[in-house]
């Protein structure tokens, strides 16, 4: 991954946070009130009642709004007060970009994600990502930009950050031999593909122990998520596909493990709360107190493993696949995965139907040696028109 020097730390006090509404962006804004931190900017796509209210409290300099016309209603909310209110990408990229930004959130889902990440490496702001979006479908061009501008990338999904803890103190790449990426297994660990014929969308926003979005709860059920975080780990740790196992912790108190050429393995453990990695991202190299529960190996009782069922949910392997192959694929397996799950909240397509999506999407991806952000972006839009033309909704 891009290279984080303690050296050259400095103690991060102001952030911009972009997706301030969704699940990452409030439970970073608790850290940010346990830590004493200064926000500068906060962004979302339209939620604009819930960002008022953040705005109000942290009063940052900038909020910026991607949907048009929920800006124009928020700044007339926000007339009262010394705040700047932007909108579309433009905005997003100037709040992200701010002079006095120390380290930068990009919390956002999807891919949305991609132009502001390398908007905040070319600023040289410190990273602290959770859209998993970026690397998966951009990640040889957002790796490439880090490594030119000497950003630090500070991964904020609790696996990647696991990841990251534990390898702290390694003696270097050579000792670093296995990923070990823990899974909850969704709320329909188990099941075979018979048994998710009728699946609804209620009974896929279940999740068994984390509280996340819509899209991520849906990602969850069908272990899209753990093959999107396989190929982001590929990119942050330098791994192949193959070095990276995927190991369903139902308790998810194992956030993560790597394992060394001696063999041994060090693991990340702690309660399944994201404020932990968030304030990890934020306050490396140095550890502060949390507003998280601390873990109780005794409340939890036992820890239990199981291998994937990749042939239920293809998803997973669909994104092991498309990272073997490279290019574009991944890109394309994102995109037709997005358009499918929005979909399937709306009750136009089956549960089932997002796997066979994805795997058909990528498979017609043809074969690139090289590619651009325009590459990528029209490669998104395509695998979404194929998503919505399969499924006859266009």
């Amino acid at each position: 991954m891009s290279e984080v020097k303690d050296n050259n730390y400095k103690k991060r006090e102001n952030i911009a946070i972009l997706g301030s509404t969704g699940s990452i962006g409030t439970q970073a804004l608790d850290v940010v009130r346990c830590m004493g931190l200064n926000v500068t900017a906060l962004c979302a796509n339209r939620s604009i009642g819930l960002l008022e209210e953040q705005a109000r409290e942290f009063k940052p300099q900038v909020v910026a709004v991607m949907d048009e016309a929920a800006a124009a209603e928020l700044k007339i909310k926000l007339a009262d007060t010394d705040i700047k209110v932007l909108q579309g990408m433009d905005g997003f990229i100037e709040a992200a970009t701010l002079d006095c930004n120390d380290v930068v959130l990009n919390s956002v889902v999807g891919m949305v994600g991609l132009v502001p990440t390398l908007a905040i490496i070319e600023a040289g702001k410190d990273l602290a990502l959770a859209n998993k979006e970026t690397l998966v479908a951009g990640g040889a061009l957002v790796m490439s930009a880090a490594k030119a501008k000497g950003v630090p990338i500070l991964p904020v999904d609790s696996e990647h950050s696991a990841i990251f803890q534990c390898l702290q103190g390694s003696p270097g790449a050579h000792a670093f031999k296995r990923i070990i990426l823990t899974a909850s297994g969704g709320p329909f660990f188990g099941k075979k593909r018979e048994e998710l014929l009728d699946v609804t969308p209620e009974q896929a926003l279940k999740h068994p122990n984390w509280s996340m979005g819509a899209k991520i709860t849906i990602d969850s059920a069908t272990l899209m998520n753990k093959g999107l975080e396989v190929i982001e780990a590929a990119w942050l740790f330098d791994k192949g596909v193959d070095d990276i196992e995927v190991v369903v912790q139902r308790e998810s108190i194992i956030h993560s493990a790597v394992e060394f050429c001696d063999n041994s393995v060090i693991a990340q453990l702690g309660t399944p709360d994201m404020r932990i990695p968030i304030q990890y991202a934020i306050s490396y190299p140095d550890r502060v107190p949390s507003p998280a529960e601390p873990l109780d190996l005794f409340k939890v009782g036992k820890l239990t493993f199981y291998r994937p069922d990749t042939e239920t949910f293809v998803c997973l392997a669909a994104c092991k696949e498309a990272m073997r192959r490279g290019g574009l694929a991944p890109a394309a397996a994102n995109g037709a995965n997005e358009k499918a799950v929005e979909l399937f909240l709306k009750k136009k397509i089956s549960f089932l139907d997002i796997g066979k999506y994805v795997w058909e999407a990528m498979e017609r991806q043809p074969k690139v040696a090289s590619f651009t952000v325009e590459d990528v972006l029209a490669c998104d839009k395509a695998a979404r028109e194929y998503v919505m033309s399969a499924a006859g909704t266009i």
